[in-house]
């Protein structure tokens, strides 16, 4: 162990000096960095497509983000501006009247007021579509014009359906009118308005489906409160009663074409 120690100090020495000696050198053969970042040109970005809003160009980021802000109002489209709001509120009600819980489910219930509602509106879609969408598609008018002619159909759809108190109520809030025609109507208040008249006549229709129910409600109370079973439910003995009497008349078909039948078409 003596003989070695020594000769693996000489050894470890040995390469230190060897590093160190070959140190410079290396330094001395390695290339300076060039600056030719300077010099080489930056590359060009690839174009992007851009649209045009009002004669200003817009990028293409931009435009994806003004279609999925209007995909965002869709929702609001269809309950402000159709006819769902009635036919969804009086659904909802009739469920209740009949006393059946969450019998039939809400995903029942929104698909029904859906399909009736393109059903209602099939014909404002079709006015839409001539008159403003597809010449733009086709480039015949330009994005202003269409969107004015597409929104013709809805306006006279909704004027149709409006009262006038809740229009005038709204026009005094707004500080606007009286209006001519229906045309000087804004479209801002002609959409609060009529969605609160869709309110008002949703209510009303569902106040007339409430009261067969109620009555059957009534006379069962009263029949076992004569018999002296108080502890027992009335709800729980009408209902079958209702249900009976809500498919016998053939409810469903009464509702719902009452219901289509309801809206006045421009």
């Amino acid at each position: 162990m003596d003989m070695r120690a020594p000769r693996l100090l000489a050894l470890l020495a040995g390469l230190m000096l060897v590093l160190l000696m070959a140190g410079p050198a290396f330094a001395q053969a390695a290339p300076d960095p060039a600056p030719a970042t300077a010099a080489q040109p930056m590359p060009e970005l690839p174009d992007v497509t851009v649209g045009n809003i009002g004669g200003e160009p817009v990028s293409l980021p931009l435009q994806v983000l003004l279609l999925m802000t209007g995909i965002t109002l869709l929702p609001a489209a269809l309950l402000g501006l159709t006819a769902f709001t009635r036919i969804i509120i009086v659904l909802g009600l009739l469920r209740q009247a009949l006393g059946t819980g969450q019998t039939p489910s809400n995903q029942v219930l929104l698909a029904l007021a859906l399909f009736l509602t393109v059903m209602v509106m099939m014909p404002v879609f079709d006015g839409a579509w001539v008159a403003g969408i597809s010449p733009y598609l086709n480039g015949e008018m330009e994005f202003r014009q269409a969107w004015t002619a597409a929104l013709e159909p809805f306006r006279g759809f909704m004027l149709a359906q409006v009262r006038e108190n809740d229009l005038m109520t709204f026009a005094n809030l707004s500080g606007t009118g009286p209006y001519a025609t229906g045309q000087d109507v804004p479209f801002g208040v002609l959409a609060a308005s009529f969605l609160t008249s869709e309110l008002k006549t949703a209510f009303e229709i569902a106040f007339l489906v409430y009261i067969p129910f109620v009555i059957i409600d009534l006379v069962v109370a009263s029949v076992l409160m004569s018999m002296g079973m108080m502890m027992l439910s009335p709800m729980l003995i009408s209902a079958p009663f209702k249900i009976l009497l809500f498919v016998l008349v053939d409810g469903w078909m009464l509702v719902v074409g009452s219901l289509a039948a309801s809206f006045n078409l421009a």
